[in-house]
């Protein structure tokens, strides 16, 4: 029995990636984007696909009932993100606050309230999410994204804590500049490794955390960011 993926907001970018590379390890996939290119990845992948937004609650809900029809169960969830707002702290809009809590933070919660019971039934499921490296240490360039996915850090620890005894894992994934975004060149010198990462170094990290090779890994905040975070 094929295991089945499912990817939110994974249009394009690291989300896209991770699901080409899982469907090529023999995962079945089903993505949803608003944009209308999950759906059109999806298809190509032979897979399942759905035109909808992480912020809409009975959007989530309809895709995760469509893929239960076609296929039965769900083993990994990948939540990604579009983007929020940013600009100085002081002059972010009470509104865009929480636009930027809705696209980083509430968009994992909504997709996780749905997606647990079913994961529950099984004893067992990994739930991935792609975060930011800004998570503990912030940047100013990337404010509501840092705050709100610092909140999802524990959210995350929470989860795990409650639902391992179900054998259901929660892990986040912590990119620094990848190539599937405009990366500045003062950004990348302050990356040790001097370099940009690729959305395949992202995608091999979930990979990890979608198998076995993962399996003792859960309620962790994985740094994939070529060093560019201190502390330790």
């Amino acid at each position: 029995m094929k295991k089945v993926a499912v990817f939110i907001a994974a249009g394009s970018g690291m989300g896209a990636d991770a699901a080409k590379l899982l469907a090529k390890k023999g995962f079945k996939v089903a993505i949803m984007s608003s944009s209308g290119k999950g759906e059109r990845l999806a298809n190509k992948l032979n897979g399942l696909g759905f035109t909808g937004s992480n912020l809409n609650h009975n959007h989530i809900k309809d895709f995760i009932n469509k893929v239960i029809q076609k296929y039965k169960r769900i083993d990994v969830l990948v939540n990604s993100a579009g983007h929020g707002p940013k600009g100085d702290i002081l002059k972010i809009k009470d509104e865009d606050w929480i636009l930027g809590m809705e696209t980083y933070f509430l968009n994992v919660v909504r997709a996780v309230r749905i997606i647990t019971p079913i994961m529950k039934k099984q004893k067992s499921g990994s739930i991935i999410n792609i975060s930011t490296y800004a998570v503990f240490e912030p940047d100013s360039n990337f404010p509501t994204s840092g705050i709100f996915r610092a909140g999802l850090a524990s959210f995350t620890k929470i989860y795990a804590d409650k639902y391992a005894r179900y054998n259901i894992r929660i892990n986040n994934v912590l990119p620094g500049f990848i190539d599937s975004l405009n990366a500045k060149d003062d950004f990348i010198k302050r990356v040790p490794l001097k370099r940009i990462g690729s959305v395949n170094e992202i995608s091999s990290v979930i990979e990890l955390l979608s198998n076995k090779g993962g399996a003792y890994i859960t309620g962790q905040n994985i740094r994939v960011d070529g060093g560019i975070t201190r502390s330790v």
